[in-house]
């Protein structure tokens, strides 16, 4: 019994996104080819694979016990291409701190899904506008950056909403300075926050920088400031502002540039594009 490659991919690629239609756009197709081509693949294994609702995708007992196997499956047939000896292909991203923070694991889950199995992954986080120069001076198959003001360039994805992150317990009087967390001066979060807090007559005081979005939100939810972020760069931390009486924050828009240079990059776009849109929907 032979098994067809194309349909064991989009099964890691339905797994991994929890939807067929994201596979779909991973995949650089649609969704009516890849439920066809998974039924047809169950059908050969004589199993059902996925357990398929109008809400959520997920692996049966049989599916989980497949995925392992799935993917050493393409990894052999992936390295037994490579007989040359050519280095493994590598996708080099750079992701502006504040687009994806704490959403890091699912990003490189799903691109894991989506390049060869062995690729090599490079990963350069900064702030947005450096992160684009960055990409700009051909550092990066793509780029991820989050975009507070106008523009046009690039792939808009969706918007993030902005929130105040801090820990349950704090308190804030409402003559009190505003104790911000922030990624410094240059950061656009941060003058989005600025501006919101001033146009709404409250005093601010900077009284925490972190060097990441992780090391922010720690410092946040350990009491040290309340910090401006988006939901994925907080990992779905709670907005406190409403019950902190603190003015309400605009969504920003999470853009993508890349360049397809080759099919293991074009793979790597559509799945950045493909997961990213799953996860602002989200």
């Amino acid at each position: 019994m032979m098994l067809d490659l194309d349909s064991v991919r989009l099964f890691v690629l339905a797994v991994e996104f929890g939807s067929l239609t994201r596979a779909a756009e991973a995949a650089g197709t649609v969704q009516p080819v890849v439920s066809q081509r998974l039924k047809a693949l169950e059908a050969r294994l004589g199993r059902r694979l996925l357990e398929r609702t109008p809400r959520f995708l997920r692996p049966t007992a049989a599916g989980t016990a497949f995925l392992d196997r799935a993917r050493a499956l393409l990894a052999a047939h992936d390295a037994a291409l490579r007989l040359d000896g050519a280095p493994a292909p590598r996708f080099a991203l750079g992701a502006s701190d504040h687009a994806l923070g704490l959403g890091l694991e699912t990003v490189f889950r799903r691109l894991r899904a989506a390049l060869p199995p062995g690729s090599a992954i490079e990963l350069r986080t900064g702030l947005s506008t450096e992160i684009r120069a960055r990409f700009d001076a051909g550092e990066f198959d793509a780029a991820v950056i989050r975009r507070e003001t106008g523009g046009t360039e690039g792939e808009v994805l969706g918007h993030d909403p902005l929130g105040w992150r801090c820990g349950e317990a704090r308190a804030l009087a409402p003559g009190d300075p505003v104790p911000l967390a922030t990624l410094g001066p240059a950061c656009g979060v941060r003058g989005v926050a600025v501006r919101a807090l001033e146009r709404a007559g409250r005093a601010w005081e900077e009284v925490f920088i972190g060097g990441s979005c992780a090391a922010l939100l720690a410092g946040a939810l350990a009491g040290l400031g309340i910090a401006p972020m988006g939901r994925i760069a907080a990992g779905g931390a709670p907005d406190h502002g409403p019950a902190l009486g603190l003015p309400p924050l605009p969504a920003s828009e999470i853009v993508l540039f890349g360049r397809a240079g080759s099919a293991e990059a074009a793979a790597g776009l559509r799945a950045l594009a493909a997961g990213l849109r799953a996860a602002l929907a989200g």
